[in-house]
């Protein structure tokens, strides 16, 4: 039993003389969710691909419920689940078969009952036998959080998952994200745009810029730390002036 889900140790990814992402270090621990924010090209997708495995590190280490991705990619990533928007389910498969096939994949034990309980979480039982690509852009990322969630991640690595959905699908995508914290199963690490969504559901933020960690803290405190309103206003001075936050410290 480790007291982190997620380990992440002087990460790098240089592509030829670009450095997309600059030794940057961060852990998170079960039950919390971790923001991951900054503006696009930040370095957000390309970290959360080598925690992942998609990306191979130009150096550093991704630790896994104590498990060196880099040394055992199969058994850390059974410990792991993804969802995003772009990221959608096979659509010429309804979704019980996708959950299904998914379910084999992870090695889910006792699938069939398994599957029954995402698509009662999910609001999904009268969509089962639709194929994933007729649903509409809130029910797919329903389901694609249900396929997330069968294989009870001890890390959930979540981008941009509601970006596109209106409030209410939303805010039910949120809900179930807070209670999977909040039931001690694993931890979240979550990239968003949306600074109001973060303030409501994240532990902890983690401010990128130029692929460097700039800014750490609690959400509903850091911006007042920093001379800012809230964390809209310190996303923008991040996005626009990060040098004048490095210089006020």
């Amino acid at each position: 039993m480790t007291s982190t889900v997620l380990e992440v140790q002087n990460l790098e990814k240089v592509y030829r003389t670009i450095a997309a992402v600059k030794s940057i270090s961060f852990s998170v621990s079960p039950g919390e969710i971790v923001g991951l924010l900054g503006p696009n090209g930040a370095g957000k997708t390309t970290s959360i691909s080598m925690v992942l495995g998609i990306l191979e590190p130009t150096g550093g280490t991704v630790l896994i419920d104590g498990i060196d991705v880099s040394k055992e990619r199969s058994k850390a990533l059974e410990r792991t689940n993804f969802a995003a928007v772009y990221a959608q389910m096979p659509g010429n498969l309804s979704v019980y078969h996708n959950l299904y096939i998914f379910g084999l994949i992870y090695g889910v034990k006792n699938l069939r009952a398994r599957i029954e309980e995402v698509l009662v979480e999910f609001e999904l039982e009268r969509f089962r036998n639709i194929k994933a690509g007729v649903l509409s852009s809130g029910e797919q990322t329903r389901a694609g959080l249900a396929k997330a969630m069968l294989n009870r991640p001890k890390l959930l690595l979540l981008d941009e998952p509601t970006a596109s959905l209106d409030p209410s699908s939303a805010r039910l995508i949120r809900e179930r994200i807070r209670n999977f914290a909040t039931a001690g199963q694993g931890g979240v690490l979550w990239t968003s745009h949306n600074m109001h969504e973060v303030e409501e559901v994240c532990d902890r933020v983690l401010f990128l810029s130029h692929g460097k960690i700039i800014l750490e803290g609690n959400p509903k405190t850091l911006p007042s730390e920093h001379g800012k309103k809230n964390l809209e206003e310190l996303f923008i001075t991040v996005a626009r002036e990060p040098l004048s936050l490095s210089l006020s410290e």
